[in-house]
């Protein structure tokens, strides 16, 4: 039996004050004149109203205010960078586990690690180590969290060169379901490390991630064309036979969209439907623009904002185009092949998009993605080529339910064109994922099992793509 959340009466103010006092963050409830604020998210669709929120600042504080939610069976959401579209990072009647106040990023550039607590977003990241000519694969915005990422895995613009976030991380200290301090790799609690690869949130609190770093940038080379959308049958074709062959160094996806409302760019383009290229070459300049040019003459572009650009500034270009606040429903599934059939339904279902803010896009997987087993980390689709994503976007609730629609009957009609599995952090939400999460775990799911059976047997991390112990039943 899972626990049932504990209303907030139920909890005394004497017990309210003894977390308060045992941690050295603060304590937030519904009459903090900061609890507003600290309850929002990214995803402005997700509006809960959690009873307590922990601003924690350490690791002990970590263990001290799991410590208070077991005791009371409490409700537990573990909050990250706050970027998650599914909004996980927030509960309605239970606890948040406030991780934004531990944002330090440290390097150690001659061992080529980075040391990032579980609050950094990836610009922080990027700000500490590109001064070194130095980089590991983060999100394609910079706001984006590290760890909410890298434990759904960790998809950005290294992909198909350096692999997913997940792929990257060496180590990770987490505190347990039980208020352990555990330290995770290859050579420590083996099994944890595993699953936290792509595992989601489901094993305990991550206080420390621990990755690999790579020569990257700091110039490099974008991928930006925007075409007229009637031309989108054809571009996409001429990007599929590009993708057949392409080197690692080049991560690269068709989108369909509009040219963004950017004060830069001519008045008349703004807000047109358009078809995109989209993709970053991280290798040397000279040979990224000698790739990229046969695709940027695919036919006559609205507009082109294709070049060179150091790596830091391309990692945040499209930050503003998904503003804090705003409405956000993402679904997606991975796709093994790029059929004819398939190109046609996708095309033909985004020219009917009703927010023409909704993004419509193909990624191209492989390369280092595909070359890591796919047993050797929780992450299992390694032999997609491509993934959808549909990515809804609006800022009128009253077009909600029309979006929420479209982007379900869309995602439906391409699921058979898919190999069952969907990118899990953007999974959509306000449905019941189980089977969908077994379906995108495969092979691994049940390896997944035996080790929230072992680190969370109650199920206490439920906030997320949720992989339920045995005792839980399916």
């Amino acid at each position: 039996m899972q626990p049932s959340p504990t209303s907030r009466l139920q909890i005394s103010s004497e017990q309210v004050q003894r977390l308060r006092e045992s941690i050295s963050g603060s304590l937030l409830d519904p009459a903090d004149r900061a609890y507003n604020e600290a309850r929002k998210v990214w995803n402005g669709a997700i509006d809960r109203h959690p009873t307590l929120i922990a601003r924690c600042r350490s690791e002990d504080d970590v263990v001290a205010a799991l410590d208070f939610a077991r005791e009371l069976d409490l409700l537990v959401s573990v909050r990250g960078g706050g970027h998650g579209v599914a909004g996980y990072a927030v509960c309605d009647d239970g606890l948040v586990i406030d991780l934004s106040p531990m944002r330090e990023v440290l390097v150690d550039a001659d061992a080529r690690l980075v040391h990032v607590q579980p609050g950094a977003r990836w610009a922080d990241v990027d700000r500490a180590t590109q001064p070194l000519g130095l980089a590991t694969p983060g999100g394609e915005v910079s706001i984006t969290g590290v760890a909410g990422l890298t434990l759904g895995g960790g998809m950005g613009y290294l992909r198909r060169k350096h692999g997913l976030s997940c792929d990257n991380l060496v180590a990770a200290q987490v505190v347990t379901a039980d208020g352990r301090k555990v330290h995770a790799s290859e050579d420590e609690h083996p099994d944890l490390f595993w699953a936290l690869r792509g595992g989601g949130g489901n094993f305990g609190v991550v206080t420390e991630f621990v990755f690999r770093l790579h020569p990257v940038g700091p110039e490099i080379v974008t991928l930006a064309p925007f075409f007229p959308l009637k031309a989108a049958r054809h571009v996409l074709a001429a990007w599929r036979a590009f993708t057949e062959s392409t080197p690692d160094e080049a991560s690269t996806a068709f989108a369909i969209w509009a040219v963004p409302d950017d004060p830069e760019l001519p008045e008349k383009l703004r807000g047109l439907p358009a078809c995109v290229l989209d993709g970053m070459y991280a290798g040397a300049p000279d040979a990224g623009e000698e790739l990229f040019r046969p695709l940027r003459g695919i036919t006559t572009p609205l507009v082109d904002l294709s070049g060179r650009m150091p790596y830091a500034e391309a990692q945040s270009a499209l930050d503003p185009l998904f503003p804090d606040g705003d409405l956000y429903y993402w679904k997606s599934l991975f796709l093994n092949e790029l059929s004819d059939e398939a190109m046609g339904q996708i095309v033909s279902r985004a020219e009917t998009r009703p927010n023409p803010r909704i993004l419509v896009v193909l990624r191209h997987l492989g390369g280092a993605i595909a070359r890591v087993a796919g047993d050797a980390t929780a992450y299992s689709s390694r032999g997609a080529k491509y993934m959808l994503s549909i990515d809804g976007a609006w800022s009128d609730p009253a077009e909600s339910d029309r979006n929420i629609a479209w982007v379900r009957e869309f995602w439906a009609a391409m699921r058979p064109f898919s190999n069952g599995g969907v990118y899990l952090n953007f999974p959509g939400y306000g449905e019941d994922g189980r089977d969908l999460w077994r379906a995108s775990h495969g092979a691994n799911f049940e390896r997944l099992r035996a080790v929230k059976d072992r680190y969370d047997p109650t199920n206490l991390f439920r906030m997320n793509q949720n992989i339920r112990p045995t005792t839980a039943g399916d």
